[in-house]
């Protein structure tokens, strides 16, 4: 069992339970800048690394297997070997493959510490998750930690846009060595704030070996055909998922079976739970869709330089800012279900403004999208967190954890790939990018569509 953090009474913390707070803040603060910095960097990184194509996409699709991939397993390893320990142990990983990224000299070297920075952030971050849905009390306080933890990594990632921009100004490097020094920081502070368990793992758990095995290949051959369904033909896209779907086939056997599975399968029974999992995948689906198709609009139709398309979409930045202030209030006058339906219809409306887009727009017409957007981030990222982990026993915390956020991944990549597809369709990206905005839209929809049903239920209940 976890320590709880012991605070006043009506929601209120400590110093010291803002001190935990604000180290787990850094470190998703620190995974969503990191993301956000090196998609800026790429086109330094395959000039100076003298890269081809297909490399430079497997910079980006080397941490998206990596991280959607192991994510799963992370989040129950949490569980299983201690939140803490898991959580400092791979952030110094993290700090390590991100220096050790910096200073490569060929591209396979910085792919494999993509990899394996990929592989150590899908064992921190739902640590990080499981330590605050654990260490603070049900209600008020957890809700309030949450939320400022989702604006956290919100903000790390609109930051991180304009970051990357000035570091690739300068030299690509730094957008890889400034995490490790950041991890640094956080490691050193961590250790003293965050406390340590009060019982050790039970006795006699084991890991279960063959159920990591079959799930994690599974939703690495999935994010990654569904990743690179692009670059290669249609035979392999459609062989990597058939393996994909194999091998989620072989893993609910195995779980059925287990003593001690890696995923107990009665979990995914619970309707909250699912529901804000299919909300998630869907919501980033349109989320990480649209930011694709403005980044290719504003920079290789616009001819606008990286760092002045980050500056445009820094407004989606606000929901850094309304996560911790405004959402709270809203979800205990309305609730997160209700909430999250607001975000998502906000969401709704801020791809449908943008779909008129055209060659002689300017910011002030693009500006209503991008504020709207980051409104409508603030009100659904953290409730679904919230609704994800909520009633889940403490034990399996780090699991649920792991199963938004590969969610979250899958449903990137989904968007990523999507958006792709419908753009390569054209015989250019001037036909292409219009067709495409159409997809964040219709996640969207389908998001506040599952949030309707959540909330028609509840009622009926």
């Amino acid at each position: 069992m976890s320590a709880i953090v012991q605070s006043p009474p009506l929601g209120r913390m400590t110093p010291r339970a803002w001190g935990m707070l604000l180290v787990l803040c850094g470190a998703i603060f620190l995974e969503g800048v990191n993301v956000a910095m090196l998609n800026v960097a790429l086109p330094a990184i395959r000039a100076d690394l003298g890269l081809s194509t297909g490399e430079l996409q497997w910079v980006m699709s080397a941490y998206v297997l990596g991280y959607g991939g192991f994510m799963l397993l992370g989040g129950r390893a949490a569980d299983l070997f201690g939140r803490r320990s898991m959580f400092l142990s791979w952030l110094a990983v993290f700090m390590v493959v991100s220096a050790l990224g910096g200073l490569a000299s060929e591209g396979w070297t910085l792919i494999a510490a993509r990899f394996l920075a990929g592989v150590a952030a899908a064992v921190m971050t739902p640590a990080g998750l499981s330590i605050i849905t654990t260490g603070f009390e049900e209600g008020r306080q957890r809700n309030q930690a949450l939320l400022v933890y989702s604006g956290t990594a919100a903000g790390g990632f609109s930051l991180g846009l304009v970051l990357g921009g000035l570091l690739a100004e300068a030299d690509w490097r730094w957008v890889l060595f400034t995490p490790a020094l950041l991890s640094l920081v956080i490691l050193v502070a961590a250790v003293p704030l965050i406390p340590r368990p009060e019982r050790r793992r039970p006795a006699g758990r084991r890991v279960d070996l063959a159920g990591a095995v079959t799930v994690t290949g599974a939703i690495m051959l999935l994010v990654g055909g569904i990743e690179r369904a692009t670059h290669v033909g249609p035979g392999v896209t459609a062989a990597t998922i058939a393996a994909a779907l194999a091998l989620f086939a072989a893993f609910v056997v195995i779980e059925r079976r287990s003593p001690h599975p890696l995923v107990r399968l009665g979990i995914l029974r619970s309707g909250p739970l699912l529901r804000a999992n299919v909300m998630g995948l869907l919501f980033s689906a349109g989320f990480f869709g649209f930011q694709f198709v403005a980044v290719l609009y504003l920079q290789e139709l616009r001819g606008w330089t990286s760092l002045e398309t980050s500056l445009a979409m820094l407004a989606i930045g606000a929901d850094a800012i309304l996560a911790p202030t405004l959402t709270p209030r809203l979800v205990n006058r309305f609730g997160n279900a209700r909430v999250i339906l607001y975000g998502l219809l906000l969401a709704t409306l801020s791809y449908a403004l943008f779909l008129p887009v055209g060659m002689d727009w300017t910011y002030a017409a693009m500006f209503p999208t991008m504020i709207i957007l980051g409104v409508a981030f603030a009100l659904a990222y953290g409730p679904l967190t919230i609704v994800a982990t909520d009633g889940v026993d403490e034990s399996e915390q780090g699991l649920a954890g792991g199963l938004l956020y590969t969610s979250f991944q899958f449903g990137a990549a989904l968007g990523l790939a999507a958006t792709t597809a419908v753009i390569s369709t054209s015989q250019n990206l001037a036909g292409g990018y219009r067709p495409a905005l159409v997809v964040p839209l219709v996640a969207a929809v389908l998001a506040a569509a599952v949030s309707a049903f959540g909330l028609r239920k509840g009622r009926t209940r």
